[in-house]
C-alpha cells in the first residue's frame, strides 16, 4: 500500500488536529504517519512553535495551555518576521517631534528599534528597560524611564509608583501591546501591565495598540480595555469577521500595511 504523500501545510494542521485530541504528541508516530524522516516533522514542530501555536517538548509537542504566556525572552522568537512588519510600519506613525509613552513587551521592542532607525525627533517615557535602551541609542530620542517594582523576566517596572509617575505627564499618544484581543476587549496575561496600560491610555491623546494577528480571538485575565477605548489597533494584518466586524462597529481604526496604502496619519 502507498503511504499518502502530506505536503508542509497539511502537516501542520495535522499536527494541531492531533493536538487538540489529546496533549501530547510524538516524533517518531507523526513520521511514521506521514511517511516523513523524524527531522522533517521537528522542523515543523519548530515552525509551530516559533508561531506559538504548540509548545516543543522532548520527543515531541504539547498543547499550548490556554492562557499560557511565555516570557519575554521566548516571545521575542516567535512570529519574528511579523512583528518586524509591525514594528516598521507602527514607527511610521510617529510624528516628528511628537510626545508619546511605549510600554513592555516583544512588539514594542520591535516599533522601538524601528524608531530609533528613523531617527525620528520624540520623547518617549516607558517603564520597559528594553525599550528605554533601544531608543536610548537615537541622538534624537528624550527618553524617561519610569520608576517601579522590577519584574526581571519581563525587563519592566510596574505598580503604584510607576503609575503615579506616569500620571505626571501628558503625552500625544500611547503605543501598547496586549497579550489578547477578543470582542471582550484587550486583554493582559501579565500581573501589574494592565495598571500600567491603562494609566499609559489616561494621559495620552491617542491610543494605538500595537497586537499582532497570532492574538486574535484570545482573552487573558486582566482587562485593560473596552472595544471603545482602543482608538487604533496597528497590526500585521487585518482582522477577519467576526473580530472585524465588531471593531467596526465600536469605531476602532484599523491599521496594517495590507491595508493602508497611502501615507499614514502621524501622530
Amino acid at each position: 500500500m502507498t503511504t499518502r504523500r502530506y505536503k508542509k501545510q497539511e502537516r501542520h494542521e495535522q499536527i494541531l488536529l492531533e493536538l487538540k485530541l489529546k496533549p501530547h504528541v510524538r516524533v517518531a508516530e507523526l513520521a511514521k504517519q506521514f511517511g516523513v524522516t523524524t527531522e522533517t516533522v521537528r522542523r515543523d514542530i519548530e515552525d509551530l512553535g516559533r508561531d506559538g501555536l504548540l509548545q516543543r517538548a522532548h520527543g515531541g509537542a504539547s498543547a499550548r495551555h490556554a492562557g499560557a504566556h511565555h516570557d519575554l525572552d521566548a516571545r521575542r522568537h516567535q512570529r519574528v518576521a511579523e512583528r518586524e512588519r509591525l514594528g516598521r510600519f507602527a514607527a511610521s506613525l510617529v510624528a516628528e517631534g511628537s510626545s508619546i509613552m511605549v510600554d513592555a513587551g516583544a512588539t514594542t521592542m520591535e516599533f522601538a528599534r524601528f524608531l530609533a532607525f528613523a531617527e525620528t525627533r520624540v520623547t518617549v517615557i516607558t517603564n520597559s528597560l528594553q525599550v528605554a535602551m533601544i531608543l536610548g541609542q537615537s541622538p534624537a530620542t528624550d527618553v524617561r524611564l519610569a520608576p517601579g517594582e522590577y519584574l526581571p523576566r519581563e525587563a519592566a517596572v510596574v505598580g503604584t509608583e510607576t503609575c503615579e509617575y506616569l500620571a505626571n505627564y501628558n503625552v500625544d499618544a500611547c503605543f501598547i501591546g496586549a497579550a489578547g484581543l477578543s470582542e471582550v476587549g484587550v486583554t493582559e496575561a501579565i500581573a501589574g501591565f494592565g495598571a500600567v496600560k491603562r494609566a499609559m491610555m489616561r494621559q495620552s491623546r491617542a491610543r494605538h495598540f500595537l497586537i499582532d494577528a497570532s492574538k486574535f480571538g484570545q482573552t487573558h485575565m486582566t482587562r485593560v480595555a473596552s472595544l471603545d477605548e482602543i482608538g487604533s489597533l496597528v497590526s500585521d494584518r487585518h482582522p477577519t469577521a467576526p473580530l472585524s466586524g465588531v471593531l467596526r462597529e465600536r469605531g476602532v481604526r484599523m491599521l496594517s500595511p495590507d491595508i493602508q496604502k497611502s501615507a499614514p496619519a502621524r501622530v
